[in-house]
């Protein structure tokens, strides 16, 4: 069995959307090559007697099947025994996802894991933005009411988002006067934040974009759904098909580029009106099975082919 086993280390399966998520995606294709799926929640990701051992179970996923997933055993597995495998747990990138990729730094060099945990740990995925700031709006990232406040009296509409969260939780948009007593409290919950003037262009969607293996591969838009700025598909966004323009396609190549030199084997990225919205996606990527139903082109299939290489 030892190189015919894929672990992923994710959020339960019964927590997951078949319809839209990304890692039954992923490991639903590879089970058609007779790999063994073994799943696991990072809270259970352990070293004993120095062996780096994850407690979970074995699963089957069916899209056939109203409960597309079953559990065939539970067990603890030397994660050694693994051929790869897929770090795919949402944010926030906390103490428990730092650690996670601490212990798994430990067995990087025997298991082939996606994406490689010292990359994770060093691309934060909206402070890493900072690299490509040319292409982004006016943004900056603080902890400080003073900041945010300036910020927003000189841009105007502006939005404010935790630095680690995800799925489009917790983004608010700023106008006007800033009730100073509510912002204290968004940001004594939050801490560090990003700050982005608002781009009207988002009532027309937003672009996500697909790397894998530092290559562009795919995109689609994302349109938020009536009355919302939140182009998120969790958030009731819709999907449609469109293409790169000239302009973002120099910019995805170019962060694509850059992070296939930092480890990252696959990653997400967004665009609003030609411009780099600041999340680079690199914890848990979505999208694949949502651009598999609008295209017919499977990812998945380029994700695994790549991987082998």
């Amino acid at each position: 069995m030892t190189n015919k086993i894929i672990a992923i280390q994710g959020n339960h399966p019964s927590k997951l959307n078949p319809l839209t998520d990304t890692s039954i995606f992923l490991a639903h294709e590879i089970q058609k090559k007779n790999y063994k799926i073994f799943y696991y929640d990072p809270k259970d990701l352990s070293i004993i007697n120095f062996k780096v051992i994850a407690k979970g179970f074995f699963v089957k996923f069916d899209y056939r099947k109203k409960k597309f997933f079953e559990i065939l055993k539970k067990q603890k597995l030397e994660l050694v025994k693994c051929k790869y495998l897929l770090i795919r747990q949402d944010p926030p990138f906390n103490l428990e996802y730092i650690c996670s990729t601490l212990i798994l730094d430990k067995i990087k060099k025997k298991v082939k894991v996606i994406n490689d945990p010292t990359a994770i740990r060093n691309v934060s995925e909206k402070l890493y933005s900072y690299e490509f700031k040319k292409y982004m709006p006016s943004t900056i990232f603080t902890s400080r009411i003073s900041d945010v406040i300036s910020f927003v009296k000189k841009n105007k509409l502006s939005i404010i988002k935790p630095i680690n969260g995800h799925g489009g939780n917790n983004i608010k948009l700023l106008k006007g006067k800033i009730n100073r007593k509510n912002l204290y409290k968004y940001l004594k919950l939050h801490q560090y934040v990003m700050c982005q003037k608002f781009l009207p262009g988002i009532a027309n969607g937003d672009k996500r974009v697909f790397i894998i293996n530092g290559k562009v591969v795919g995109s689609f838009s994302r349109i938020p759904k009536k009355g919302s700025f939140l182009s998120n598909l969790s958030k009731g966004a819709t999907v449609s098909t469109s293409k790169l323009t000239k302009k973002e396609k120099f910019v995805s190549k170019s962060i694509a580029k850059k992070l296939k030199k930092e480890g990252i084997f696959f990653a997400g990225i967004d665009f609003i009106s030609e411009k780099l919205n600041g999340d680079i996606n690199v914890t848990s990527p979505t999208g694949l099975k949502n651009y598999f139903d609008l295209t017919g082109i499977n990812l998945a299939k380029k994700f695994w082919k790549e991987i082998k290489k």
